[in-house]
């Protein structure tokens, strides 16, 4: 079954987590819940875990993104399910690990922590570069992943990837005092540059397309801004057409961190797809 959602509904909500002590929850952060495992002999992960009830694994973006990023889903969720927020390697907290990144590695990370947890199957939900590690989750474990939502991140050919040329003085450039936060919580602080130059050539040379979507069998939610800079509606739609239970969701007004734009519509569309059966 397929369906194209044009999703029209307006307004942006900002609602602060609050701790019961009346401090705002430092989500990726948070000392009281946060937890490692390993996933090589020399490379531990990081996780957190809010709420109870059936499991969603939150997949979060690259280089700007990680765990913080999904506060309004993990206020919103964590009420009825239990929340597991996976770090990425090279992502603050989680090691870098000594093999360059790929998704297929991504997806091998996030099943060993379903695995850890003893978790054997559970809703997904990614954005951008987690968008992908979902995609090939979902195809290479289709027995882990019940339904996922996929946000800003479409169909990615041969030929598509681009290299942003991130590096440690560009991004301390850009937005210094956000990484400043960061690297004091990384493991490796010294070695954040070779970890972008892995991400560099990870979306400059991976393929996320046709051959893997059509592995997919679970529902999936495909969700992107109508402005979205990396990944636009077209690229979701071709997505779509390959993936045989999917439904496309396009937020007018928006670009990539569409929760943030618009989180109401989102909501709206995400509440409803994980309560199905």
């Amino acid at each position: 079954m397929k369906n194209i959602l044009f999703t029209a509904l307006f307004g942006i909500c900002f609602s602060i987590v609050i701790a019961q002590d009346g401090t705002k929850v430092p989500y990726g952060y948070n000392e009281s819940v946060g937890q490692y495992f390993e996933v090589a002999t020399d490379t531990k992960l990081y996780y957190e875990i809010y709420g109870e009830g059936e499991p969603i694994l939150m997949l979060h973006g690259g280089v700007y993104g990680y765990i913080n990023e999904f506060e309004f889903f993990i206020d919103s969720l964590s009420k009825n399910y239990q929340v597991i927020c996976l770090a990425t390697r090279g992502h603050v907290k989680s090691d870098i690990g000594h093999e360059p990144f790929t998704y297929e590695q991504r997806a091998r990370d996030a099943k060993k922590l379903m695995e850890h947890l003893k978790i054997e199957k559970a809703k997904v939900i990614g954005f951008s570069d987690g968008g992908f590690t979902a995609y090939r989750m979902a195809a290479d474990y289709p027995e882990s992943v019940e339904r996922m939502v996929v946000i800003g991140a479409g169909d990615s050919p041969e030929g598509s990837g681009v290299n942003y040329g991130y590096s440690e003085e560009k991004l301390m450039k850009e937005a210094g005092g956000y990484f400043k936060k960061r690297l004091a919580a990384m493991p490796e602080p010294e070695r954040w540059n070779e970890s972008l130059q892995w991400l560099n050539a990870l979306y400059e040379n991976e393929v996320v397309s046709e051959k893997i979507f059509k592995k997919i069998e679970c529902p999936v939610l495909l969700m992107a801004g109508d402005k979205d800079q990396y990944s636009n509606p077209e690229t979701l739609l071709k997505a779509h057409g390959f993936i045989k239970e999917s439904s496309l969701s396009i937020v007018p007004g928006c670009g990539h961190v569409v929760f943030y734009c618009n989180w109401n519509a989102v909501w709206a569309v995400v509440e409803p797809f994980f309560k199905k059966q």
